[in-house]
């Protein structure tokens, strides 16, 4: 898959895709460590900052067992390249996690398709899929991730699979280093010394003695 190109596409606003796994939800017992006190250090508008603060406190959502396999499956969507980090380096298993805090919707269909991975790999392999080889679990990955030539008897899988790469693709692009990995800049001090002067020519214009006298003129070689 080439991930990066193609996701970098769909990056923004891809959380809210639906996938419909019925009937999955674990009995596995949840973690209840208290998270620690958030600092927000920018300037937000309280209410985020009192609903980010309340979901914070509510603890992980995944057990032990779940996180590790939403780390693996991050990792595979985006895995590190000499451009930047993975997924799970840029803290998207967390991304994910809070995600599904805050939007409980996505709880039944991201645990169930978990659930629905190690029933495939038990099938399979006679383990969990964060315990198989790194090839028999893309071997797996590989039969979900193109939903035009994926068996129609893989279909949950492909729908859960559909929702974990936008959550990927979401949470690494909103990060630092998803950031710097497609070479966003934003808002940077320049230098401008006005109209260029073939564009003031193009539309018959041009400044004043008293605009010239007023305004700064930078080096070009500045």
């Amino acid at each position: 898959m080439d991930r990066r190109k193609s996701l970098k596409l769909i990056a923004t606003g891809a959380v809210a895709v639906p996938a419909v796994m019925a009937g999955c939800a674990t009995d596995d017992k949840k973690e209840t460590a208290k998270a620690a006190e958030p600092v927000f250090n920018l300037d937000r508008n309280p209410d985020e900052i009192k609903n980010e603060k309340e979901i914070l406190a509510k603890g992980p959502f995944f057990n032990a067992h779940e996180m590790a396999t939403i780390t693996i499956l991050c990792d595979i969507i985006i895995p590190k390249d000499e451009v930047s980090g993975s997924a799970s380096e840029a803290g998207v298993p967390d991304f994910i996690d809070f995600i599904v805090r805050d939007m409980p919707s996505h709880q039944v269909p991201v645990q169930g398709g978990l659930r629905w991975l190690d029933l495939q790999c038990f099938k399979r392999y006679e383990k969990a899929f964060k315990d198989c080889t790194p090839a028999q679990q893309i071997e797996l990955v590989d039969q979900i991730a193109y939903p035009e030539k994926a068996k129609q008897e893989m279909s949950q899988g492909v729908q859960f699979f559909n929702l974990m790469r936008n959550l990927t693709a979401s949470g690494f692009y909103t990060s630092e280093i998803g950031v710097k990995d497609i070479g966003y800049a934003g808002n940077q001090p320049n230098q401008w010394n006005g109209v260029p002067p073939e564009v003031l020519a193009q539309y018959k214009l041009a400044y004043t003695e008293k605009e010239l006298k007023e305004c700064i003129s930078f080096d070009k070689e500045v």
